[in-house]
């Protein structure tokens, strides 16, 4: 109530004033766009009007309107903190539409906001809370307190090997846990100061493994990770036994393909075995049709072409046999 009593005596004095309270609660994500809603139930156009868009009881400038000139195209007395990352939607100004948006919000911009029209009579006011809300992710360098955590392989042998996450100088204090490469939370022995965690584990399979530390309370998250093999004869994993039956799949298949092709050519073979005919002296007593010292007839020679077309006839089939 004090924070409308103070608005209403600095924008509009001792006019008349409609204040629309207590007002529309926005909630966005940190890095996301804000739309603060401002608009005339009347819809009666605001081209030629004054709105002015200001933050809590200091009266941030957010963004000012007249009849056209504005923070984006020359006007001057924005805040610092909103410069570049404020827009208003130009082409709905007729319909008494006096919203903007907050471009990539952080959650400093969260508060009270009022949008005020004083040329409109009576002075209109609307309010309008916003809310951005942390996201988890890596805040070390910019927190005080957000650390970063560390995996090291402190011991090794064939069949296992003993991995250590640290974590120094963290405050708020935070969780600690050591994960598999599938995000599965693994079992360690734990030891907590007052600003460091540590904890040991030992692995006996092949995978990447990762040192997770998250603080809420400054919306913190940041990981470490290692990837460690195991040679031993008894680490199988299940990623292990698809690569042995992908290969397995290959070789059999290499095979197939090995024996079809020897099989094509045998067949070739086959086939010109048949279209060539009998070599030597037997071709060459078949060319001429009779043994040497017999006479070529007209009765001969036709049963010569008879046995020709035959053959012909005959070799045909059988590459239709062959191809069967």
């Amino acid at each position: 109530m004090q924070l409308i009593m103070f608005l209403v005596f600095v924008c509009v004095g001792t006019f008349p004033a409609v204040i629309s309270g207590p007002g529309v609660k926005v909630v966005v994500e940190e890095d996301s766009d804000a739309v603060l809603p401002c608009s005339l139930s009347t819809e009666e156009s605001i081209i030629a009007q004054v709105f002015d868009w200001r933050k809590d009881e200091s009266q941030k400038e957010v963004f000012f309107y007249d009849s056209g000139l504005h923070y984006n195209n020359g006007r001057i007395g924005q805040d610092e903190q909103f410069r570049g990352r404020v827009s208003h939607y130009e082409d709905q100004l007729m319909n008494g539409n006096a919203s903007i948006k907050i471009h990539n919000t952080k959650v400093a911009d969260s508060g009270i906001y009022s949008c005020i029209l004083p040329k409109l009579e009576p002075i209109q006011t609307f309010y309008v809370e916003l809310v951005v809300e942390r996201l988890l992710r890596d805040r070390s360098g910019e927190i005080p307190g957000a650390s970063k955590p560390s995996i090291t392989v402190l011991d090794a042998t064939k069949d296992w090997s003993l991995l250590q996450c640290e974590v120094h100088g963290a405050s708020p204090e935070p969780k600690v846990q050591l994960q598999d490469g599938c995000g599965n939370i693994l079992p360690a022995e734990e030891r907590r100061g007052r600003y460091y965690v540590t904890l040991n584990i030992t692995v006996t399979k092949t995978d990447r493994y990762l040192c997770v530390l998250t603080q809420e309370e400054i919306s913190h998250q940041s990981r470490a990770e290692t990837f460690v093999f195991i040679s031993g004869a008894g680490n199988t994993t299940d990623r292990d036994v698809g690569v042995g039956i992908g290969v397995a799949v290959v070789a059999v298949a290499a095979f197939v393909v090995v024996v079809v092709v020897v099989l094509l050519k045998l067949r070739q073979i086959k086939k010109k075995k048949k279209l060539s005919g009998p070599t030597g002296p037997e071709a060459e007593q078949n060319s001429n049709g009779l043994e040497k010292g017999t006479l070529m007839t007209p009765e001969t020679n036709n049963s010569h072409s008879t046995a020709q077309n035959g053959l012909m006839t005959l070799t045909t089939f059988s590459e239709l046999e062959d191809m069967c």
